[in-house]
């Protein structure tokens, strides 16, 4: 590392849900710059008005506040190079842009829809199914090239629409260093001369991640490898501006690819699949489409980050649980994978699982909380907790903590009678009347010394143990199912198990 000091940036759009490659971005952005004291900036790059979404800048930031990556400078906390919008920062583009122009590096096209489209129409071969606005096809455009400057200034004199583009070199090799990848060369006859600033005066994503990287002073850029195509555009950009020096180290991130690992992982896949790829519930408000997201399905953000950590990138270890500052202590970029990683849905739920039975029970039970008061169910927070630790092994999702311990908070409404009255007698009848007579009278009513009373009752009648659990166990829980009975016993204390008790007999002998 040099001395100056890390500066990295994520820079959405705010055009739809963050899907958790775009999340894993953040997290890696989050990871380096505070392994080396840095700063991690949000811009939101809203140049592309007509792609806006009315709420999606507020998911974002939501969705980082739950993942706890928050940012050092962004539009909501500010920061020294403030705005951090760009549709904000807007009048400051257009002077590069006609910089570029000036030097030769760019020009102004003033081709209308009409034409750009006969163009294509035009120039459509199978071959070039859709031909771009480039270096030999500019020669027959209406643009600052083919046209005298006498020409041009009176059509921006006319205020005519037109658009600033990149002279992209006909010819030319670059080569830039990735800290993923290596070397990598591009060859620029392969790149059209991208739009830079558009007729509304608002500029491409192009040259505003440019400039706003320079004048943010961001000396990282990591972004996913779908942007590797675009970079001989950026790099040319640098170079234009006279910036070249202080042109960000690139890392272009591997993509996070579908189960069976042909292609990229979409929202689509997930549908089909049963599982999100949102961090969060996401509704867009154009089209009021739906798609679910990982927070309210029940993951742990902390399991979340660790599963997305481990989305291309290991330590070099078989280690897979990592805190957050583990992770920073840890994150090297050159242990970042090339090829793209498969999302494994039952690993991702593995993770939580891992995190869910790691979770103080306290802290799970406040999670849990929401799901009691949706059913209506009202009891303490120390009970809560409690029934929380004897379930939560059990447990992929917080929600399931109902599914594993609902008879905690409401008795059997009915039983499985099947596994209890064919080996019924008079004998176990006797047991259980006068055991849960004995019930208020022991010293402490905890799992060991309801086990050791119940276990001397059954010597003392000679019945066998197992052939009493088993229907202790119904009659408190009304299935074969829950924690060891007598933890579910001491839990539910000596009333509530003496009434399950009462009717469960009354079941058995109904």
């Amino acid at each position: 590392m040099d001395h100056k000091k890390v500066r990295v940036r994520f820079a959405p759009s705010p055009t739809g849900g963050l899907h958790l490659g775009g999340v894993r971005t953040v997290l890696f952005n989050y990871l380096f710059a505070k392994q080396h004291k840095g700063d991690f900036v949000l811009r939101i790059e809203d140049t592309d008005q007509t792609r806006y979404v009315p709420g999606a800048e507020e998911y974002i930031n939501e969705c980082l506040r739950w993942c706890g990556l928050n940012p050092d400078e962004s539009p909501t906390v500010g920061g020294p190079y403030a705005p951090y919008r760009q549709s904000e920062r807007k009048p400051l583009y257009r002077q590069y842009a006609e910089q570029l122009v000036k030097s030769g590096h760019a020009y102004y096209a003033f081709d209308t829809q009409e034409e750009l489209e006969s163009m294509r129409e035009r120039l459509k071969t199978p071959e070039n199914p859709s031909p771009q606005y480039n270096h030999v096809v500019r020669a027959k455009m209406r643009n600052s090239f083919t046209l005298s400057d006498a020409a041009v200034q009176e059509l921006l004199v006319k205020n005519t629409p037109y658009v600033i583009r990149i002279n992209m070199p006909a010819n030319e090799d670059l080569t830039i260093t990735d800290m993923v990848r290596g070397e990598v060369t591009f060859n620029t006859i392969q790149v059209d001369d991208k739009v830079l600033l558009k007729a509304d005066g608002m500029p491409t994503y192009h040259l505003a991640v440019v400039v706003d990287d320079y004048l943010m002073k961001i000396t990282h850029a990591f972004r996913g490898e779908e942007w590797l195509p675009s970079a001989p555009v950026h790099i040319l950009l640098w170079k234009y501006l006279g910036w070249e020096a202080e042109m960000p180290q690139w890392a272009h991130l591997p993509l996070i690819l579908k189960p069976d690992g042909n292609g990229k992982l979409s929202k689509r896949d997930g549908d089909r699949l049963g599982f999100p790829v949102y961090a969060m519930n996401w509704t867009d408000a154009r089209t009021n489409e739906f798609t679910k997201g990982f927070r309210e399905l029940g993951f742990l953000p902390e399991a979340f980050i660790n599963m997305l950590a481990m989305l291309g990138w290991n330590d070099g270890t078989e280690q897979e649980i990592f805190s957050m500052d583990e992770l920073i202590a840890k994150f090297s970029m050159d242990r970042v994978h090339k090829a793209g990683a498969k999302f494994d849905y039952e690993k991702a739920k593995w993770f939580n699982h891992q995190y869910i039975h790691r979770k103080d029970n306290e802290s799970l039970a406040a999670l849990f909380q929401p799901v009691l008061d949706e059913k209506g169910v009202t009891a303490a927070p120390d009970y809560v907790a409690t029934v929380t630790g004897l379930v939560k092994e059990r447990c992929y999702f917080v929600n399931e903590i109902w599914d594993h311990g609902f008879f905690f908070f409401q008795s059997p409404v009915s039983y499985d009678e099947a596994a209890v009255k064919p080996k019924w007698n008079a004998d176990k009848d006797a047991f259980f009347t006068a055991w849960s007579a004995q019930l208020h009278e022991l010293p402490a009513f905890t799992a060991a010394e309801l086990e050791a009373n119940f276990k001397a009752l059954a010597a003392e009648k000679g019945i066998k143990m197992g052939e009493l659990q088993l229907p202790f166990r119904i009659m408190l829980t009304g299935g074969k199912f829950g924690p060891p009975v007598f933890d579910i016993a001491a839990t539910l204390g000596t009333a509530e198990t003496r009434a399950r008790i009462e009717k469960g007999l009354a079941m058995i002998n109904g």
